[in-house]
């Protein structure tokens, strides 16, 4: 039996397992199991490496950095973004790569209009560097908020009505809204939100977070990261199964 899943910390609930689970059954996939391994520290990835029968596993939250140093290559785009979310063993060596990039890229392309010039990303963790990668290939400028203002980031106190015009794509790649706490959102001054501005959030639980919500009440164009994650556990599926 193929072994396949998906290490993090905390996701009892995950779209990775339900997802492939799903499309076993719908392709008649009978040589293949995906099994989630929650990880406390990820050291603990060597037990999930000695899985008899290991091809591949998916990694998220909290890992996509803490990888790295396990693993014998990466890809040149898991390189340049400096995350991981998908690993292959492959002749017994550990393979990085990265299918976040893949998803984000192809899901936000179809929206994006010819004012979307300037983005602002919320969040700065292993899933906003493959956006990051994605907007420079796009040659679309971006500007980090986070809370603290640092040289390079901006703090969202200093988001006024003029950078908000400015910048007329949000992406949040914070986890601020996710169940259970679908009540909260990133503290934008959502008032200057308009009918030209496209808000993207990497959550897809639930499908409406409160950040598009406001949005979509103003008038903005709103896309949630369902898509991005069919699409990346897609290419994962991909990679794990190309023949050379």
């Amino acid at each position: 039996m193929r072994q396949f899943g998906l290490i993090g910390r905390n996701i009892s609930y995950s779209f990775s397992k339900s997802y492939f689970a799903e499309k076993f059954i719908n392709e008649n996939i009978v040589d293949a199991v995906y099994n989630v391994f929650d990880l406390n520290e990820i050291a603990e990835v060597e037990n999930v490496f000695a899985t008899e029968g290991l091809v591949g596993f998916n990694v998220t939250i909290p890992y996509k950095q803490d990888i790295i140093p396990f693993l014998d290559e990466l890809s040149p785009e898991a390189k340049a973004i400096g995350a991981v979310n998908t690993v292959l063993i492959k002749d017994g060596k550990r393979i990085g790569h990265n299918t976040d990039c893949y998803g984000f890229h192809h899901s936000i392309l179809p929206l994006l209009e010819n004012h979307h010039k300037k983005a602002l990303v919320l969040g700065n963790g292993g899933a906003a560097k493959a956006v990051y990668y994605i907007l420079d290939l796009l040659k679309i400028e971006y500007k980090i908020v986070s809370r603290t203002k640092t040289e390079n980031q901006l703090s969202y106190h200093e988001l006024d009505e003029s950078v908000m015009n400015d910048f007329q794509l949000i992406i949040n790649c914070s986890p601020v809204g996710t169940f259970p706490n679908t009540e909260n959102a990133p503290l934008l001054p959502y008032q200057f939100i308009n009918e030209k501005h496209l808000l993207y959030d990497l959550i897809y639980n639930p499908p409406m977070t409160k950040f598009l919500e406001n949005g979509q009440k103003n008038g903005a164009k709103i896309k949630n990261g369902h898509q991005m994650l069919v699409l990346q556990a897609e290419k994962a599926w991909e990679i794990w199964n190309k023949v050379d």
